[in-house]
């Protein structure tokens, strides 16, 4: 499997494959356990779901860091590649990190679809 690259190629691939429904409720099943006070209907558009994930990081790194660090062990998004954005501008890190945690859940769902 190679990973999208962008948002826009993930669900691209998310509706080739008539799975983004799947990553939505992927996703809710992540923030419940993590407990982030976040859920979105199934018919959600794409870029509701990226803004509103993205308000939500935002919000957990500069109010609720402990949740925010929860959040991302329980997607299992990759220490190293938090690690390796930059942490200068809190809007561009809350959009990368946004995208990384897509990425983990699209992986999660792929695989439960492909095997």
């Amino acid at each position: 499997m190679t990973l999208p690259s962008n948002f826009d190629d993930l669900i691209i691939e998310a509706n080739r494959l008539r799975l983004y429904k799947k990553l939505v409720v992927q996703l809710n099943k992540d923030l419940l356990l993590a407990n982030v006070d976040l859920e979105f209907d199934k018919e959600t558009l794409p870029t509701s779901l990226k803004l509103v994930l993205q308000e939500t990081v935002f919000y957990l790194i500069q109010n609720k860091f402990s949740d925010y660090l929860n959040l991302l062990y329980q997607v299992d998004v990759s220490e190293n590649k938090i690690r390796s954005l930059d942490g200068d501008d809190l809007v561009k890190l809350s959009e990368d990190v946004t995208f990384l945690i897509l990425q983990r859940e699209w992986q999660k769902v792929w695989y439960r679809a492909t095997n």
